[in-house]
């Protein structure tokens, strides 16, 4: 049908699997995550939270997630992209679900892009670890 287009995503197995695994690397070094792994349209597939994680690191996992997800670059590159333009970047952070910062990947499985996934709970260079772990997981390009 004209007009009509097909979106692959991630499912539901897959999401866990990597969220599993990205709460998994955490564990090993003593840091209690969660892990969120959204589809290619920003919609919650999987949510995993560690034992003793920090409460608000359910909703900042997802937020990063979507992030990652809505424009299909690490959440840190996002800041990039915006950091230069005061207004614009004012503008991105106010909007709902937005973060910025590191721990939030896109999921590219055979060049497709397919969702993202988002960590938190330990520094940012360990959610993005973590996060990495999740994509490793699942056959998805590192970041």
């Amino acid at each position: 049908m004209d007009g009509v287009v097909t979106i692959r995503t991630v499912g539901h197995e897959l999401a866990l699997k990597a969220a599993a695994a990205a709460v998994a690397k955490g564990a090993t070094v003593g840091c209690p995550v969660v892990a969120a792994v959204v589809g290619a349209g920003g919609d919650l597939v999987a949510l995993l939270c560690a034992s003793g994680a920090p409460s608000p690191s359910a909703k900042i996992a997802q937020d990063k997630a979507y992030s990652a997800a809505s424009f299909r670059v690490p959440t840190p590159e996002l800041y990039a992209m915006v950091s230069g333009n005061p207004a614009l970047r004012d503008g991105i952070v106010a909007q709902p679900g937005i973060a910025m910062f590191g721990g939030g990947l896109p999921i590219e499985i055979a060049g497709e892009f397919v969702g993202a996934i988002g960590v938190s709970g330990g520094s940012e260079a360990m959610d993005v670890e973590f996060a990495n772990a999740g994509l490793a997981a699942v056959g998805a390009k590192k970041f």
